[in-house]
């Protein structure tokens, strides 16, 4: 019998969207494709700047991540071909290690009949990530609001206002989750906390309302962002004036070196904040690629491929849907 061959199209994502820190999350326009059989033999096809350097043997985190699916379904699969593509750039803060997490996760479970639950691999996923935001975003697509006590998470998906765009400014320099995390205090003051919480819950109030005024005020932090600054020159003035230049808000994506800022697609503009970001980042000396991303509604999204289609080269059949 011929073997099954199948592929996943997962989002990236942004993660924290200010106030919300290890919890909120949205998915985005901005994808990677990896494709995933049974085989005699283990075997990588990586295409693309992104994936370069990445280990092309049972080390790489696309075949542990296949792997612990497999032993969660008590079967045995030892050997796997996979293909990736991935326009997300790595360690920019757009869930790059999600992306690949998610779509391991799902292919893999598909391979073998999808024996776990969306909510399983949700649970996997967090486990492996370590916070919930990213991979909730990728897996289920919208924007996810997320909470994990370390042994369990609980999410609500919310459909993005269909006039949310937002824009995004990827420095050209990486920025490791590590190093950022390294920057936060071990403490913060209750007045801190009490602005957080507050600011957070109107967040998540005004996107599942659509009170896009709102988001100005709701995307403030005072938990991570201050603390991180010091690592992106441009940051402060960019969060700070952004609305000045027609930003519905704007916020460090992840733990960064990215930011993002929202905006109403409907509202003129669009340039005037593109131009006022790069600016802001070339005046410290950053170069940055900047990118108009629609919210993805969609999740990982899996397709089994036909015999005909594997005839076709893989960068070949989905040439089509890059969009970077």
């Amino acid at each position: 019998m011929d073997k099954r061959t199948v592929i996943v199209k997962v989002p990236g994502s942004t993660a924290n969207l200010g106030p919300g820190f290890d919890s909120l999350g949205m998915a985005l326009s901005l994808y990677a494709w990896i494709e995933m059989s049974e085989s005699s033999q283990t075997v990588f096809h990586l295409h693309g700047d992104q994936l370069k350097g990445l280990p092309q043997d049972k080390s790489n985190l696309l075949y542990k991540v296949a792997q612990l699916v497999f032993k969660e379904a008590g079967v045995v699969v030892p050997e796997l071909a996979i293909s990736m593509y991935s326009e997300i750039p790595l360690t920019r803060g757009l869930g790059s290690s999600a992306s690949a997490i998610v779509g391991a996760l799902v292919a893999a479970n598909a391979l073998i009949g999808s024996p776990l639950t969306q909510d399983k691999l949700f649970q996997i996923a967090t486990e492996l990530e370590g916070h919930p935001d990213n991979v909730g975003a990728s897996l289920f697509g919208g924007i996810v609001v997320s909470a994990w006590d370390g042994k369990h998470a609980d999410y609500v998906r919310l459909e993005p206002h269909q006039r949310l765009e937002t824009l995004v400014a990827i420095p050209a320099f990486q920025l490791s989750t590590e190093k950022a995390r390294h920057a936060l205090p071990s403490q913060i003051s209750m007045a801190d906390a009490v602005f957080n919480v507050g600011r957070s819950s109107l967040l998540v109030a005004a996107l599942a309302s659509g009170e896009l005024g709102l988001i100005r005020h709701a995307m403030q932090d005072r938990l991570h962002q201050p603390y991180r600054a010091a690592l992106i020159p441009g940051m402060t003035t960019i969060l700070e004036r952004a609305a000045e230049h027609g930003a519905l808000g704007a916020a460090l994506s992840g733990a960064g070196p990215t930011l993002i800022a929202f905006a109403d697609a409907a509202s003129g503009g669009k340039a005037e904040l593109e131009q006022f970001l790069l600016q802001t980042l070339k005046q410290e000396g950053i170069e940055a690629q900047t990118l108009w991303l629609a919210p993805c509604g969609d999740g990982a999204q899996v397709s089994e491929v036909s015999s005909e289609q594997r005839a076709i080269p893989f960068m070949d059949r989905i040439r089509g849907e890059v969009t970077a």
